[in-house]
């Protein structure tokens, strides 16, 4: 497995060797031991969550408050999406800096999210199948979020807006600037001040 740090070093692209030949193709999705050791710290996924979703659903933009709040790494089983991170650490230099990741079900390149962001995607594909693996426990009523749009934000999701699908939950989000953030980016959630 590569892994490689994003502008927003706390967020990993884990690309995967993947053996093939004649019969199809196997490799290793995860091995806990070469993550945490490049991560910097242990990462104990306890949880994982599968959804189908058609071209067009945008799923975003979440995360949980702080004592529930989740590191997440995400991977396309079926189809293509552009998965989305937002720094929601108070006092970040990137707060409110967002990554943008195309993983597909080819190339089966994952993201590795940490506390302190904000989650979202969209799909590319004519459906898509993402798995996410996380560190907590989902706790649906300590969930928060912001809207998609948001202006300040400005993210391109790849989706043309009359095509964008989203559930009444998501539309009914606040604004980032309306938003406040349990996190704070002199904490240490795990080892984040190593990345100062």
């Amino acid at each position: 497995m590569k892994y490689t740090r994003l502008e927003i070093p706390e967020l990993i692209l884990c690309e995967p060797k993947i053996h093939q030949d004649n019969r199809g193709f196997v490799f290793e999705s995860f091995k806990k031991e070469s993550f945490d050791k490049f991560v910097g710290f242990e990462v104990d996924f306890c949880q994982d969550n599968i959804s189908h979703s058609k071209y067009g659903v945008v799923r975003g933009l979440h995360t949980n408050t702080l004592n529930y709040a989740q590191s997440k790494l995400v991977s396309v089983l079926h189809g293509k999406i552009l998965d989305v991170a937002v720094d929601f650490r108070v006092g970040s230099p990137t707060f409110g800096k967002s990554v943008c990741v195309e993983l597909d079900s080819v190339e089966n390149k994952q993201l590795f999210i940490p506390r302190g962001f904000l989650h979202g995607f969209s799909v590319l594909s004519k459906e898509a199948v993402v798995n996410i693996k996380i560190d907590r426990y989902f706790a649906a009523a300590k969930s928060i979020g912001v809207k998609y749009d948001d202006k300040d934000l400005a993210i391109d999701w790849k989706i043309n807006p009359k095509d964008i699908i989203l559930s009444k939950a998501d539309i009914d989000l606040k604004l980032f600037k309306d938003v406040i953030s349990p996190f704070d980016y002199g904490e240490n959630y795990y080892s984040m001040k190593q990345f100062v």
